[in-house]
Order: C-alpha cells, then sequence, then structure tokens
C-alpha cells in the first residue's frame, strides 16, 4: 500500500503541475469534486450501518496475493486519488517541485506512512476489543465522518 501510495504522489506531483499551469478552470473544478466526495463519503460513513458482531480476523494469504491486494486497492481508491488531486496541490507549488523535491517528498511520504501505520495497527488491537458494540462503532463511524468533513472543509477554504 506504501508503495501504491508512493506511485499516486509521483502522479499527483508530476501529471497536476502540468494541469495546474495549463488548465487552471480544470484543476479548480478538480479540487472541488475532490471536496464533495469527501463530503459524500463523510455522510456515508456517518449513515452507515454498523455489524453486529466484528467476527475473527480473516487468514493471511500468500505474500505476493497480499502485496497485490495492497496495490490493487491503494491505486484503485478514489479516496486516495482524491485525496492528492485535491489536497496536494493546495500545500505544494507543484512546478516548483523536481526531481530532487520528488524524492525528498516521497521518502518523507514513505517514513510517515510507515510511522502512523505501525502505530495504529498497535492501536487497533487494542481497540479491537472495545469496538465489538453496535454503539462503539457508530461513535468511531461518526467521529471518522467529521474528521472526513473538516478535511473537505479545510481544502474548499484554501
Amino acid at each position: 500500500m506504501w508503495i501504491g501510495e508512493a506511485i499516486w504522489l509521483t502522479c499527483a506531483i508530476f501529471g497536476l503541475a502540468f494541469i495546474a499551469e495549463t488548465f487552471g478552470l480544470a484543476f479548480l473544478v478538480i479540487k472541488y469534486l475532490g471536496v464533495a466526495y469527501l463530503l459524500y463519503l463523510a455522510f456515508k460513513m456517518w449513515t452507515a450501518p454498523v455489524a453486529k458482531d466484528v467476527g475473527e480476523i480473516p487468514e493471511a494469504g500468500s505474500r505476493w496475493k497480499l502485496f497485490l491486494t495492497g496495490m490493487t486497492v491503494t491505486l484503485g481508491n478514489p479516496k486516495i486519488m482524491m485525496f492528492y488531486l485535491a489536497l496536494l496541490p493546495t500545500i505544494l507549488d507543484l512546478s516548483a517541485v523536481g526531481l530532487v523535491g520528488w524524492a525528498e517528498l516521497t521518502l518523507t511520504m514513505l517514513l510517515v506512512l510507515v510511522t502512523v501505520d505501525v502505530a495504529w495497527m498497535l492501536a487497533a488491537a487494542q481497540a479491537r476489543r472495545l469496538l465489538k458494540s453496535a454503539r462503539a462503532m457508530r461513535i468511531a463511524n461518526r467521529t471518522s465522518a467529521s474528521m472526513m468533513a473538516g478535511a473537505a472543509a479545510a481544502i474548499m477554504t484554501r
């Protein structure tokens, strides 16, 4: 999944620089489509039904199959694509990012993702016991939805 994120970052940096320089209006439309999509996802998460039983952790398959699954999920996930399309240009001047800047951004992104994902894995192992009730899942969904809507608002105001 981290490799997929690096691919999306690369596409966003080099592809969006061209769009931002050439098609300013199209770029603005992409940004607002990303905001709308984040708000849609927040709404869906807020109203999502919760499972009564979380169940057991599924068995892991082969490493190659897990790698391909992670890559497919990451590259095919419109949320990730919209994140890079909507948020990255509001943070960076994409036309000023060269090869060294891209390498620095990619390395930084990978270090942050590894750190955050490992922390989440450890927290999830502990939280798994707490999130078995429907009430706890509803609270988790609504908290996540609120954060997604907040991200959409932050993107919109930039």
